[in-house]
């Protein structure tokens, strides 16, 4: 009898990964990691993406956290009782600060009837989610250029917005609905992954300064560059293995959003879950571009560059996409010199981030509309870069 029990057990287990659709992104780097063509461009995409990004991410995720605890003036209950006129701008503030939080907590005062249609418009307008703090780890210049112009715009489509609809327009007359992100999350693995980070932050950290700094560890020997390359790899492998598992992974949400961490997380918890969750994505980005190279010939940079005119439209329209994942493929190939700046510029304003997924399941009309009214400043903007300074 405990043998059946455990049997069945195990087949559920096995089950569960199957149906997991997170799991296919380590699964297959493992078996392009074992086939002996793809391996070297493998293994290098996982060690620049972890060495490259989630490293500074986890840095950069680590302060903001740090100076967001210490100073609860950026939350929006505190802004909205003390300078009720500043709604829009306030609201168009939260949303350009990296990560989704602040744009999911205007869209749920918005669904409250606590604040306007235009509020949610200047938000999800200034938002440009995870891979805000991919760009600001990577290129702090660039980013600080993208968010500060998507508060701009964002400030500016909220106010011409609520002088066209009243400040309740769309909003539910009724909110019983409630909205829950995922909410499954195997404290061993949560366990695991607050071991690995205090094991390798320190020696990951130092080994991406020297080689942003560009320093060449072929100058010890070949053996250190290899052993960087393969710690690299396996720290990646070991990240995305940690994002795949804590989750069901059943639906789009679940791919292209971040986990919703329950209760109050601990600051350490939130800079796991945001690495985790943008570390997959990038590798997912590196790990495709090198193969569209290796095996369609195709070369994306130079594709980009003779549809130049298409590239900020592009950009626009996968901005469209509910969650994060897409938006940090866009951000990752601006990174590495694929798409040009207009592209990113037109994603980063038309991008709702994983604000949308709440906007849907308690406003869709809202959500759809606010998404629309988004486009128009993106298309302005992306193309406005692209004729005046491309």
């Amino acid at each position: 009898m405990f043998f059946n029990s455990t049997l069945y057990s195990k087949k559920s287990n096995i089950s569960k990964i199957l149906l997991n659709k997170r799991a296919l992104l380590p699964l297959a780097l493992v078996v392009l990691l074992f086939t002996p063509i793809t391996q070297e461009i493998v293994l290098q995409s996982l060690s620049d993406a972890f060495l490259q990004v989630s490293v500074f991410v986890a840095g950069t995720l680590f302060l903001y956290y740090y100076l967001a605890d210490k100073f609860p003036q950026l939350e929006l209950a505190y802004v909205r009782k003390n300078a009720p006129g500043l709604e829009v701008p306030i609201s168009a503030l939260l949303g350009a600060l990296p990560g989704c939080g602040g744009a999911i907590i205007v869209v749920t005062q918005f669904t409250k009837r606590q604040a306007s249609f235009g509020s949610v418009v200047a938000v999800l307008t200034a938002t440009m989610g995870d891979a805000a703090f991919l760009l600001l780890a990577t290129r702090p210049f660039d980013g600080m250029i993208v968010l500060s112009t998507g508060l701009t715009v964002g400030i500016i489509s909220g106010y011409i917005v609520n002088k066209i609809h009243s400040v309740d327009y769309l909003a539910p007359k009724h909110n019983s609905q409630s909205y829950n992100q995922n909410d499954i999350h195997d404290t061993s693995i949560k366990f695991a992954g607050r071991v690995f980070w205090r094991i390798v932050f320190i020696p990951s950290l130092i080994i991406a300064l020297l080689l942003a700094f560009q320093y060449d560890f072929n100058k010890i020997s070949l053996i250190a560059s290899e052993v960087n390359i393969l710690f690299g790899a396996a720290c990646a492998l070991i990240v995305v293995s940690f994002w795949a598992f804590t989750s069901k992974g059943e639906t789009y949400q679940e791919l292209t959003a971040e986990d919703d961490l329950q209760n109050k997380p601990s600051r350490l918890n939130r800079v796991m879950q945001d690495t985790h969750f943008v570390t997959a994505w990038v590798v997912a980005a590196f790990v495709l571009y090198e193969l569209t190279m290796l095996f369609l010939g195709l070369d994306l940079k130079t594709w980009f560059m003779n549809y130049a005119v298409l590239a900020p439209l592009i950009g626009l329209l996968i901005g469209l996409l509910p969650g994060c994942g897409p938006q940090i493929v866009v951000t990752t190939l601006y990174i590495q010199g694929v798409i040009p700046f207009s592209a990113l510029m037109a994603n980063a304003i038309s991008n709702d981030g994983d604000a949308l997924f709440p906007a849907i399941a308690l406003a869709p009309k809202a959500a759809f509309m606010a998404t629309l009214y988004s486009t128009i400043p993106a298309f302005i903007v992306g193309y406005s870069v692209y004729y005046f300074f491309e």
